[in-house]
């Protein structure tokens, strides 16, 4: 049996039930710290680490009697995250100390940010960790710890984009509690997308109950798209490169021409990461953000949801662009008057569905943006 000392995010009991797969009254749970130490928050992630710090003390929650399936889950979820278990002595409440492990990070893994506090920790990101750490503790057994540190940044938009789609609301026609049955829900691969499985059944439009089917979804997050418009010039920018998905499908032209985008991060908005997108792979600032709408491209398949806008832009300003070569773009522009896009996608030039919906939405809104912008 092992006992253990939880500084960051397993102090959250949710959490800790999820990755332990027990409630917690079947721990043996009690409060104690860490002297010489605290809890920072990693910089730029949505969890924290331990560091020494003399004169401090590190509050946390001291699980005894774990078993070695406990172990073994807690060791692939934070291994997740580059962390190993090392040996301190934390002091509970009355005042006595115990041994037990603690989970330290990998030295110069992470950088250390502000002093970290659990309940603001649990408002910006416990329902979001909670979703991506369901994703992940479903490969425990099939996965290593290491093949889940890679697909947890993609389990986070996941979770993220999964959570903003539950604040939507319902349709007032249909009570998702009484019309869609579950009957087994399967997580058949994990990367940088997912692909799952449900047997489900839905109420008919004859007030029947379907039969029980299984249905397969591409899962992914929420992604931002934005066509830069340049009103003065009336002209807008486009942007291709090599897109594998379709050329595994056979695809005989991969490289396709297409509005600035890309995935929603958690903790950033839809119109945050239409500017940054568009700084990386256009070298534009974008001054405004006209709505085109927020669409799934194929809901057939597809879990993703774009975000679409048209982005006014002073392309005289333009600099840089072209991707991030560490997320293996590789993206070269071309900007061409409004007249030339529309008369392309009148020829059916381009492949890229959002792209046509940009150039059509903007065919009617045109006058008003250039009136408004130029």
């Amino acid at each position: 049996m092992s006992d253990l000392f939880f500084y960051g995010s397993l102090r959250y009991i949710p959490l800790l039930e999820l990755v332990l797969g027990k409630p917690a009254a079947d721990l043996n749970i009690s409060p104690a710290h860490l002297a010489g130490h605290q809890t920072h928050a990693v910089k730029g992630e949505a969890f924290p680490i331990i560091v020494a710090a003399e004169g401090a003390a590190a509050e946390g929650l001291l699980v005894r009697d774990l078993d070695d399936q406990d172990v073994a889950a807690l060791n692939f979820y934070e291994g997740g995250f580059d962390y190993a278990l090392k040996p301190v002595h934390p002091t509970l409440a009355d005042g006595t100390k115990a041994a037990a492990d603690v989970y330290f990070a990998e030295a110069g893994r992470w950088q250390a940010g502000d002093v970290w506090h659990l309940d603001r920790w649990i408002s910006d990101w416990g329902a979001m960790t909670l979703r991506a750490a369901r994703e992940i503790m479903a490969y425990k057994g099939r996965i290593t710890a290491q093949d889940a540190a890679h697909a947890l940044p993609s389990a986070r938009r996941r979770a993220s984009a999964w959570l903003a789609a539950q604040e939507k609301p319902q349709d007032p026609q249909r009570d998702l509690a009484r019309d869609v049955i579950v009957h087994g829900h399967k997580h058949a691969h994990i990367g940088f997308f997912a692909y799952e499985e449900m047997d489900l059944q839905f109420r008919q439009n004859d007030g029947e109950m379907s039969p029980v089917m299984n249905r397969a979804a591409f899962m992914n997050g929420r992604a931002s798209v934005v066509l830069p418009y340049d009103p003065v010039q009336d002209k807008v920018l486009l942007v291709e490169q090599f897109r594998a998905a379709v050329y595994m499908g056979g695809e005989t032209r991969p490289w396709m021409w297409e509005p600035v985008a890309g995935l929603v991060d958690p903790g950033e908005t839809p119109e945050q990461a239409a500017r940054r997108e568009s700084l990386e792979e256009a070298g534009l600032t974008v001054q405004e953000l006209e709505l085109v709408g927020e669409i799934y491209p194929s809901s057939g398949c597809l879990t993703e949801i774009l975000h679409v806008f048209v982005g006014i832009s002073d392309f005289s300003t333009r600099s840089g662009g072209g991707g991030l070569a560490g997320e293996g773009e590789d993206i070269r522009s071309e900007i061409l008057p409004f007249e030339t896009l529309m008369e392309r996608i009148d020829a059916q030039a381009y492949q890229d569905m959002p792209l046509v919906t940009c150039g059509l939405w903007l065919a009617r809104h045109r006058d008003r943006l250039r009136a408004k912008y130029g």
